[in-house]
């Protein structure tokens, strides 16, 4: 990246994986509510461990109490959801430990909760996870990643 690149590169702001895992197209996710981004544009990902982690800095405005989503603001205004499976709110925080609590500020890679991936699989639910930018419109680019991702990779890339 060249001295200009550096200078003049817009305000790109990177969402990064919460989890270590595979990222699947959204759109083969069962929840149409995600896989037709009714909630906005983003990526899932097959979680390959169970420790979930603030994908940007900002603030945690939304962490329900199930453990079964988080929701996030960077400062540049993007919104952040992570959604830990599908329908898993139906588990009641079975299986889930929550380690932040809602309204604080949060750095990338802060642990946010904790899952146990076999126990939401062996209760019959799925264990993917969307990560979605509830704001998108907000974003004249939208850059999606895919592969193996490890927690912090950059999965999104957004340009205001």
């Amino acid at each position: 990246m060249g001295l200009f690149d550096k200078l003049f590169k817009g305000n790109d702001i990177e969402v990064s994986s919460p989890v270590n895992g595979e990222l699947v197209p959204i759109e083969t996710v069962s929840d149409p509510t995600f896989a037709q981004e009714m909630i906005g544009k983003g990526v899932a990902i097959q979680p390959s461990e169970g420790k979930f982690y603030a994908p940007a800095d900002g603030k945690l405005m939304a962490l329900f109490p199930t453990g079964h989503a988080y929701a996030m603001i960077t400062k540049d205004g993007a919104e952040i959801l992570v959604h830990i499976g599908i329908d898993t709110v139906k588990l009641n925080g079975e299986h889930y430990t929550i380690h932040a609590k809602q309204g604080d500020d949060v750095k990338k890679g802060d642990l946010i909760v904790e899952v146990d991936l076999e126990g939401v699989k062996n209760a019959g639910f799925e264990t993917v996870t969307p990560v979605i930018i509830s704001n998108s419109g907000k974003f004249s680019k939208i850059e999606k990643k895919s592969g193996a991702v490890s927690a912090g990779d950059t999965v999104i890339l957004l340009t205001q």
